[in-house]
């Protein structure tokens, strides 16, 4: 495998992403790992991340200089370039002028890095420090008009540092940057698929589980039904899927999902109706992270309830994918907490059940693969996200059963129309928000006073970065003409034209 140091960056994911592109596995891990760890991983290669910090500056992110000793290729970017520097006798300074956006790199020094590249490239800067000096036996390979030491290279121990961003789609060719560090210099073999990865996942599964019994929570959604189908394919009737009624799904889900995976694939499912319960616990809540919580707690504990009516069982069944563990908890380097995501960050005590994630180091491009690899049909395969905790965080305020009946009708009624304008499968997630807004509106010549729904449409590859969906105007008004004329108590549409970052996809 290959080993991503994470010290921080936003595109930390984006490298990672990268690598897999060229079906080779990698994981990241913090930048502090203990190097026992690194060691016994047996990687054929280290990418150390960009970040936010400056290298000499007090608390900057550091890892066991040691990993330079292993004897594998090194490649730093952006911060883990100056890392490099700074750890090996070289010297990085502030520049005087900050380099934030494209520009033009001129390749002095062929090497392998540079493979089959023209001799000048388009690249993404994103830095205000450069290297002032170079560590011993080091050379400079690459340059731009504001930085002479935009590319270094040790021949000696295959450890190279490239100031730009290879990993992000500014810069053009930064797949074929990473595809020869990670193939010709790592001497990687590009056999991580989907296939070899069911083989060995069922293999784990069997191995982890054993005889015993296995429950998991079905939503209906990709993260959980190719979760559920994978199991099944490595322990079949061992495993026992629970359908939890939690009163914010979308329209008729609890019918759908019944139907699918009940009387078609066969798995063993039982069907749980909460939606009261779950109405009752989010009474006179309006806290977006007290909605997440409530809906996770109360989740957790209908699943021991049901875990306990089943003999033998020992472990509790997850879709967590590799985003969620990321933006949930900082284990994965210095990365801001965003929002708790309700099926990661362990179980409680009282709930004698281990985990089984097979999906948490997989990005959800990657579980779609999975599922088709699987045989799982196209149309549950291509659903767009949904997220645990339902309407709850797409109801801003309180949640209410009339204001999820609203929500509802006015969610059926985009993705009605998405699909008949055949975008469906080309937008990452398109919704409705209720907003907790009421404006002045004139139907049939009587004011009215009701509620605003908002539109959200964005595109992305794995939910970490999204941008909004351009949608054409005259879907946009059909939209907005058929929601306000259907759906009593709204009069009034709005669209979402924000992007993540700075906003997040979901309004809570």
């Amino acid at each position: 495998m290959i080993i991503i140091l994470d010290f921080g960056s936003q595109y930390t994911q984006l490298i990672a992403r990268r690598v897999r592109e060229q079906n080779v596995y990698c994981e990241i891990l913090p930048f502090n790992t203990p190097l026992i760890e690194l060691r016994a991983k047996d990687p054929k290669g280290f990418i150390l991340s960009g970040g936010p910090s400056s290298v000499y500056a007090k608390g900057a992110p550091i890892p066991d200089k040691r990993i330079f000793e292993l004897g594998v290729p090194v490649l730093g970017i952006c911060y883990g370039m100056q890392l490099i520097a700074h750890l090996l006798g070289g010297k990085v300074d502030k520049s005087a002028h900050r380099e934030y956006g494209a520009a033009q790199l001129f390749i002095d020094r062929q090497t392998d890095l540079f493979y089959g590249l023209d001799k000048t490239q388009k690249v993404w800067m994103s830095h205000g420090d450069r290297l002032v000096k170079l560590p011993p036996n080091y050379i400079e390979i690459a340059h731009t008009a504001n930085s002479p030491t935009a590319t270094v290279y040790d021949p000696l121990n295959r450890i190279f540092g490239v100031q730009f961003h290879p990993e992000v789609v500014h810069t053009p060719n930064g797949s074929q940057i990473l595809h020869n560090f990670v193939l010709r210099i790592c001497h990687e073999l590009p056999t991580w698929t989907m296939h070899s990865f069911i083989k060995t996942e069922v293999e784990n599964i069997r191995n982890t589980v054993g005889k015993n019994k296995v429950i998991l929570g079905l939503s209906g959604g990709v993260d959980s039904s190719v979760t559920a189908v994978l199991i099944h394919k490595a322990i079949g009737k061992q495993l026992t899927c629970v359908f939890v009624n939690n009163g914010v799904l979308r329209a008729q889900e609890a019918e759908k999902v019944q139907k699918v995976f009940k009387k078609h694939l066969g798995l063993s499912l039982r069907y749980v109706d909460a939606e009261k319960h779950f109405l009752n616990k989010l009474k006179g809540v309006t806290s977006p992270e007290t909605k997440r919580k409530i809906i996770g707690h109360e989740f957790i504990n209908i699943f021991d309830k049901e875990a306990r009516r089943i003999r033998g069982v020992k472990y509790l069944a997850q879709g967590t994918l590799y985003p969620d563990v990321i933006e949930s908890v900082s284990v994965k380097g210095p990365s801001a907490t965003i929002k708790s995501h309700h099926n990661v960050g362990g179980l409680p005590k009282k709930m004698n059940l281990k985990l089984v994630e097979p999906l948490k180091f997989l990005f959800k491009d990657e579980v779609r693969k999975l599922g088709r690899e699987l045989g799982i049909s196209e149309e549950i395969i291509n659903r767009q996200p949904f997220p645990g905790p339902g309407l709850a965080i797409r109801i801003l305020g309180e949640v209410t059963l009339e204001r999820v009946e609203l929500l509802r009708l006015a969610d059926i009624i985009i993705v009605e129309e998405i699909k008949k304008a055949n975008l469906y499968n080309q937008i990452w997630q398109s919704f409705a928000v209720l907003l907790p807004v009421k404006s002045v509106g004139v139907m049939g010549d009587e004011r009215t006073y009701e509620n605003t729904i908002a539109l959200r449409a964005v595109n992305s590859n794995d939910g970490m970065t999204a941008d909004w969906v351009r949608l054409p105007y005259e879907i946009l008004a059909h939209i907005s003409n058929r929601i306000i004329n259907e759906v009593k108590g709204v009069n009034r549409v709005v669209y979402d034209i924000s992007s993540k970052p700075p906003a997040t996809i979901e309004w809570e």
